[in-house]
């Protein structure tokens, strides 16, 4: 956006705050359409760290074999030149993992990660199902075992449901039959409830090296990063969390958020705000396809 154009916004957002400043910022999210989103109360910062620990916890003692067969190549191709953005503490990016897909007609990625929740995941799936837009969902497995349900209505909907993993390891830290045990259970909970194997995965903190890679490719899953990090992890407030998508935001971008893993209330919030704003800004929000 050039600067008037973002100062407008800018003014029409803390103009429409005012408004909606007096009442709660939840029941306003989920009883109509429109409102920017309050900044509020400093929410209690989110459960999962966004620094990895030194050491991870391994997955659980049943290890996944996987497939025999050689691994081909990844399906899913990022832009020429183009590699992931890594988290926090992680290796340096790969050129296989793609943060930025060819797009046409502004095309954007919205994804969400560490869910399902049993209030937040449904809260998104409402605003997106309002302005008929799908994302892409990496799916912990320690929840998805918890909430099928909610796996259901994400592929009803027409999201696409992929794996982050059984428990939200880096899986850098950990060795080939752990890293294969974490994304294969996921796939393997994932097809049981969808009756299909995820074809994406991204690995928590984004951080992948070349034997978890090879492992992903061997589960028949291709990585993804991201280009936009809405930084909702660190619960800035509804309106930074706003901002930082609209202002990065570009063609192509995979975008970054979480449905999980802390409280998301203001991650639902900001997409109840910005979400409209990016389709009038001519923005079309797909489902990562491989």
């Amino acid at each position: 956006m050039d600067s008037d154009k973002h100062t407008n916004t800018r003014r029409k957002f803390l103009q429409a705050a005012v408004v909606v400043g007096a009442l709660s910022a939840a029941r306003v999210l989920f009883s109509s359409d429109g409102g920017a989103p309050e900044t509020g109360p400093q929410q209690p910062a989110p459960t999962r760290p966004p620094q990895p620990p030194a050491t991870a916890a391994g997955p659980p003692p049943a290890e996944y074999a996987g497939p025999a067969s050689a691994p081909g190549p990844f399906r899913l191709r990022p832009m020429a030149g183009e590699t992931s953005r890594s988290g926090p503490g992680a290796s340096p990016p790969h050129t296989n993992v793609a943060f930025r897909l060819s797009a046409d007609h502004r095309e954007i990625f919205l994804t969400f990660d560490d869910g399902p929740h049993p209030a937040h995941t449904p809260e998104i799936l409402r605003i997106l199902r309002r302005h008929d837009t799908r994302a892409t969902f990496f799916v912990i497995g320690e929840n998805a075992i918890e909430f099928p349900g909610l796996l259901r209505a994400l592929a009803d909907d027409g999201h696409a449901v992929a794996n982050h993993t059984w428990s939200h390891p880096q899986l850098t830290t950990l060795p080939p039959g752990a890293v294969r045990s974490e994304l294969g259970r996921t796939s393997d909970l994932i097809e049981d409830i969808l009756g299909t194997a995820p074809d994406l995965a991204r690995a928590p903190y984004g951080d992948w090296d070349d034997p978890s890679l090879s492992i992903c490719n061997a589960l028949g899953m291709s990585p993804v990063g991201w280009a936009v990090d809405s930084q909702d992890w660190t619960a800035p407030g509804a309106e930074t969390i706003a901002y930082t998508v609209l202002d990065e935001m570009h063609p192509g971008a995979i975008v970054l958020s979480h449905d999980g893993g802390g409280e998301r209330s203001q991650t639902v919030e900001a997409l109840d705000w910005y979400l409209p704003r990016l389709l009038d800004e001519g923005y079309r929000p797909v489902r990562i396809e491989p």
